[in-house]
């Protein structure tokens, strides 16, 4: 799953414009242009698409958090230069305060099922044994089922 999609998918879920888009970056502390914005979130067979980076997509996730959750007080953590699926995950979580059991019943929206032990091994230090990466196929259903969540509601 591209950077590109999960920033498309966000942005629908959610149903921001362009200036809230740029106001995320600017919250988790990255500076974009409307001009980067627009490249990034066009579709995949578009020649002008520009891909975003990972320390990008990870400033716009950490604005979501603060808002979302509301910003901490002091300062604000530095996006981080090299993303996967795990961390995208573990932002999204926060940002929404999700529990376990909620992304379980946002995954079984799409009818895909996770035990709470296989979920809790997402979240662990890679270091740890029981530690497993996220695939493609778990975050791009859980994206899809927070849109079955989340769309259309007010925030």
């Amino acid at each position: 799953m591209t950077n590109n999609d999960v920033l498309r998918r966000i942005r629908y879920t959610f149903d921001y414009n362009d200036a809230q888009m740029i106001e995320l970056f600017a919250s988790g502390g990255m500076q974009v242009t409307r001009a980067e914005v627009s490249d990034w979130l066009k579709k995949e067979d578009d020649p002008e698409t520009k891909e975003i980076g990972d320390e990008h997509l990870a400033a716009f996730l950490n604005g979501f958090i603060n808002e979302k959750r509301g910003k901490k007080e002091g300062e604000q953590p530095a996006p981080e230069k090299k993303l996967n699926n795990n961390i995208i995950l573990r932002k999204l979580k926060i940002a929404l305060n999700l529990k376990d059991e909620d992304i379980i019943n946002i995954l079984e929206l799409v009818r895909f099922r996770v035990s709470k032990p296989e979920l809790s091994a997402f979240f662990r230090n890679p270091s740890q044994s029981q530690y497993r990466p996220l695939k493609d196929q778990i975050l791009r259903n859980f994206l899809h089922g927070m849109q079955l969540k989340y769309h259309g509601q007010e925030s």
